[in-house]
């Protein structure tokens, strides 16, 4: 039996992968790692191990983790959050000398994607299109960032240059409380500021490639953040509802966007996009894992977690009628606290309305 280890269990992420790989009830023993014991003890991984580690990954995580492969000795290793990926890619010489392989890019693609600042410079120097983007170093930055990128209102877009979730995003006119913002997060040289885009319209183009070649890309727009009227900016990180959607001008976009940070892309792809006013995806970060409603796709018919263990534990790749966006468009998948996920489309959703439509309420 072979074994998969996998990381940050117990949230939504890490577990909709393990779904996805029990799914088709395969014959493999998944080892699920977590800092939080409550989390970990909600996994639905087989065997658990709980890596007392602070977020700053110091020492104490390559030890643990080392010793960890060590005595699991998994054939593969998958980690689930941007600054583990990075932390773990540090050491992946080591991880790897033990008969335990890792499936991502090289260590200087990952410091690129997981700093938000680094991937617009490099984006922007290739002749993607961005918004206009600088580094908040100090009051003074502030200042020329709202007169030089505000739109007709003033408004610019804050956030933190690493950090998931829709970490430290604010859009503001107001000087004084984006300086406070800063201040609150310790932020100062480690928040951007940059032009205001359509940001309630946004794409996320997932994919999977092999030393340069790629294997399957999916694209998912979404019609709603989960919990939006929670925070100020109205961005959480989290899908409501998503859809699968398929545009060429998205994969285009999407794959000029991968290629200008990476030459030979290996791995997983995640490239998320906001449009502009004039209805055009820019790029605003590779998140280099699989996120949270990768599921939605493995319910539909598309097991992107399987493709990808698939490769790296039997040299097995799919074969699919379609590369890219192989499923149709229009599914929905419907999201809430609490309750499982529904996958359907808007046509059956409308269906239920118009028999409402007979009751004359």
């Amino acid at each position: 039996m072979k074994k998969i280890l996998i990381s940050d269990v117990g949230v939504a992420p890490a577990e909709n992968v393990i779904k996805s790989w029990k799914q088709l009830h395969e014959n493999e023993e998944i080892i699920g790692v977590s800092r939080n014991p409550f989390n970990l003890f909600t996994s639905k991984a087989q065997t658990k191990h709980h890596i007392p580690y602070e977020y700053a990954f110091g020492k104490d995580y390559k030890r643990s983790l080392l010793r960890l492969i060590e005595h699991e000795k998994p054939e593969l290793a998958v980690f689930m959050s941007d600054r583990e990926i990075l932390e773990a890619s540090r050491f992946r010489d080591e991880i790897t000398a033990s008969g335990t392989k890792v499936f991502m890019p090289e260590h200087d693609v990952l410091e690129v994607c997981t700093d938000k600042y680094l991937s617009f410079k490099t984006w922007e120097a290739q002749g993607i299109k961005v918004p206009k983007t600088v580094i908040v170093n100090d009051r003074n930055d502030l200042k020329r960032a709202f007169n030089q990128l505000g739109d007709s209102e003033g408004k610019i877009w804050l956030r933190a240059t690493i950090g998931a979730g829709g970490k430290g995003a604010l859009p503001t006119n107001d000087f004084e409380f984006a300086q406070n913002w800063i201040d609150i997060y310790n932020g100062w040289g480690s928040f951007t500021a940059s032009e205001l885009l359509q940001s309630t319209k946004t794409v996320t183009w997932l994919s999977i490639w092999f030393e340069g070649n790629l294997v399957v890309a999916q694209t998912r727009r979404r019609k709603s953040w989960g919990f939006a009227n929670r925070t100020i900016s109205g961005v959480t990180g989290i899908t409501g509802i998503g859809e699968t959607y398929s545009d060429e001008i998205v994969n285009k976009v999407a794959m000029d966007t991968i290629f200008a940070i990476d030459q030979k892309p290996h791995g997983v792809y995640g490239v998320d996009m906001t449009y502009d006013q004039n209805d055009f995806p820019n790029p605003t970060e590779i998140n280099m894992r699989f996120f949270t409603t990768c599921y939605f796709f493995t319910e539909a018919g598309l097991n992107m977690p399987k493709i990808y263990k698939d490769i790296i534990l039997y040299g097995k790749f799919p074969t699919l009628e379609k590369k890219v966006n192989p499923l149709p468009d229009g599914l929905l998948w419907i999201r809430d606290m609490d309750r499982e996920p529904i996958l359907t489309t808007e046509d059956e959703v409308n269906k239920m309305i118009n028999k409402q439509k007979n009751y004359n309420y």
